[in-house]
């Protein structure tokens, strides 16, 4: 029998989605209420739920895949083709956002030298790579072993490999074992702001992958018959609460760190996670409200397309360079934040209009793709 599909996890991947868009692209840098932007350094912010959120959900989302496929007679060797196909796809898309233009507009230099290797959609490839390797050849308990060896793995890394100058064990910007590695294997690859580590580096995707696999459990459990809907949304709760404690109890030895994303990050996330998941499964699938969710499902089913056409939108505006009466020049997209935004609220809440305008336009894009039943799956 083929898996049903799951409402809630689409409405979820939406809800993700926009929240990235929306903290991606406010009117002004300058000008972003906290929470729409990520933590300084250490501790966390609603921005900081994005990033696991979707791993986590790549995680959930693999187990009904790989269920449906099965039910084809797809062998594993089969799946680990496509997964290998897909997670090649995603990583030349990240690739891609990373280079665009590619020097063909002016004013953008481009060069293979210096583009960044790190990424989002990079690090959605690989967590997704991996965690299906682990996925499709270990039980459940191999994957629990597996967060375990992850987890172990990164905590003595970076508390116990020393780096020049520093030492051992220290979690500051720039000063950890994770930005040393990245110094070493991406230098000139990486994050323009920082240039000497990336808050998607190397180490730091060690611990992200348990992130995915926490996401395979909870789907493998979420297809389970042995509770209902209801008692699973309260299963989610029990477990993303005992999260959130742990993840909380953990920041005394290893702070919370997006950008290392530390064992606590994972684990506190995977806690949040489950909650706020919990919520949408209990109305969605549970209880069958669903209408409220309708716009989130939208998103949620063309996701990667959107992220990437947002990406490239942004891009352009910001590029798109418009010589102003007194000769200076002013990007496209910063000449129509100043000109309908900033004249009509506050610094802040006009740079949060604009970025809610932006969620709209997308939004309007995807709807008519979903009217339509143009799916874009990579």
């Amino acid at each position: 029998m083929k898996p049903e599909r799951l409402l809630s996890l689409d409405a979820f991947r939406g809800f993700t989605i926009a929240g990235m868009i929306l903290v991606n692209n406010p009117g002004s840098w300058s000008h972003i209420y906290p929470q729409l932007a990520h933590a300084s350094w250490h501790g966390w912010t609603f921005t900081d739920w994005i990033f696991p959120f979707f791993l986590w959900i790549v995680g959930v989302a693999m187990t009904f895949s790989f269920a449906v496929r099965k039910t084809k007679g797809d062998s594993k060797e089969k799946l680990l083709l496509n997964v290998l196909r897909r997670s090649a796809i995603i990583f030349a898309l990240g690739l891609f956002l990373a280079g665009f233009p590619f020097g063909l507009l002016w004013n953008h230099n481009f060069s293979f030298e210096t583009i960044r290797i790190p990424g989002v959609l990079q690090r959605i490839a690989v967590c997704y790579f991996i965690g299906s390797l682990i996925y499709l050849y270990t039980s459940m308990r191999g994957q629990i072993i597996a967060i375990g060896v992850l987890f172990v793995s990164y905590w003595l890394m970076m508390f116990y490999i020393p780096i020049p100058e520093f030492g051992a064990g220290l979690f500051e910007k720039g000063k950890n074992f994770a930005a040393y590695i990245d110094s070493i294997f991406l230098t000139g690859h990486m994050w323009s702001v920082s240039k000497t580590w990336d808050p998607e580096g190397i180490i730091s995707t060690i611990p992200a992958i348990a992130t995915t696999l926490f996401g395979a459990i909870t789907g493998d459990y979420l297809r389970t018959s042995e509770h209902s809907k209801t008692e699973k949304s309260v299963w989610m709760f029990v477990f993303g609460a005992g999260f959130l404690l742990l993840g909380a109890a953990l920041d005394m030895w290893m702070p919370i760190n997006k950008s290392l994303w530390t064992v606590s990050y994972s684990v506190f996330m995977a806690g949040w996670a489950l909650c706020i998941f919990g919520i949408f499964y209990f109305l969605i699938d549970a209880k069958g409200i669903k209408k409220w969710a309708h716009p989130f499902v939208v998103y949620g089913m063309n996701a990667i397309f959107v992220f990437v056409l947002s990406g490239v939108v942004a891009r352009s505006l910001g590029l798109i360079k418009l010589t102003m009466e007194d000769g200076t020049q002013k990007s496209l997209g910063a000449l129509i934040y100043q000109s309908v935004f900033v004249p009509i609220a506050s610094p802040l809440n006009s740079s949060l209009l604009y970025a809610i305008t932006w969620i709209s336009v997308m939004y309007l894009i995807v709807w008519v793709m979903y009217k339509k039943k143009w799916f874009v799956k990579v």
